[in-house]
């Protein structure tokens, strides 16, 4: 049995340990609450530029935007795959890159190259050591990303697909259900389909200014942006709810390892006092 100083140097490690996970929980909390009101603020415009594209992909106008279009022979793939800048937060980016490398070996098991645009240093450090080709990136959003920010790594994706580099788009993101439960996810971004944007109710005709083709390619590129920015806050709300629950987790097992380790600190100094007083007995006991 260990002595009691090496008890007691464990007990006060392991609570200090415990003081630093209930800090990192209380913080998380704290970003947890304003990163759910971030997501719920983002939802609105996603649903509003949904709706409008999904008129204008059945307005019929002159002209077809490439995003809109099936592509029947699909040999490229081109995957967006968001993750967190930092870690201590379960397995919240080992489920969602397990989820991703799954489908990309899919695709690699029907002959079709893979591009991939990591967003957050886990996804990044992952994907670069497992040799996947990244054709763009992006880490370091901070606690309050903003869309100006993505605008040019997803940029690098939408021109790979319409210089026909890559034939079809995913995005793989956390989906945020509620604190105790985060959902990874594979979403097809392009080709827009209409089961994506939802149906459209009633007949739609528009009048463009200046011309459908401006006013249409502005909007879907817009529309894509919408869709990362807000897989982007879903995937922040994902993290922090995950790393507090993680920290209360570390914090509990903490408490109980201490009062482990306090039960056999008692034991051992009982242990102690014992044999000191058999010693003083069998010390008296000669000298008489």
């Amino acid at each position: 049995m260990a002595g009691s100083k090496e008890i007691r140097a464990k007990i006060k490690s392991v609570e200090n340990t415990r003081k630093i996970t209930r800090a990192m929980e209380m913080v998380a909390a704290a970003k947890m609450r304003k990163a759910q009101e971030r997501m719920r603020a983002a939802r609105p415009y996603a649903e509003k530029i949904r709706n409008v594209a999904a008129h204008l992909s059945r307005a019929n106008p002159e002209y077809k935007h490439p995003f809109l279009a099936k592509r029947e022979d699909i040999k490229n793939v081109g995957m967006i795959i968001v993750t967190s800048d930092k870690g201590l937060c379960g397995g919240l980016n080992t489920n969602v890159l397990r989820l991703a490398v799954s489908r990309m070996k899919d695709w690699e098991g029907e002959g079709k190259g893979i591009m991939v645009c990591p967003i957050g240093n886990k996804g990044l450090g992952f994907m670069s050591r497992i040799g996947a080709k990244v054709k763009s990136n992006l880490t370091g959003l901070g606690d309050t990303p903003h869309i100006e920010k993505l605008i040019g790594a997803v940029k690098v994706m939408l021109d790979a697909y319409a210089a026909g580099e890559i034939d079809a788009l995913y995005l793989s993101y956390n989906h945020f259900v509620n604190t105790m439960k985060q959902e990874p996810c594979v979403e097809q971004l392009l080709p827009l389909t209409g089961e994506q944007m939802g149906t459209a109710k009633g007949s739609w005709d528009y009048i463009y200014e200046p011309d459908a083709k401006q006013v249409i390619d502005e909007l879907l590129v817009r529309y894509i942006e919408s869709l990362v920015y807000q897989s982007i806050v879903e995937n922040m709300a994902s993290e922090q709810s995950a790393r507090m629950v993680a920290m209360k987790a570390a914090s509990d097992n903490a408490k109980s390892v201490i009062g482990e380790l306090k039960l056999v600190y008692n034991k051992a100094r009982q242990a102690a006092i014992t044999r000191e007083i058999s010693e003083i007995v069998s010390g008296a006991a000669a000298v008489g």
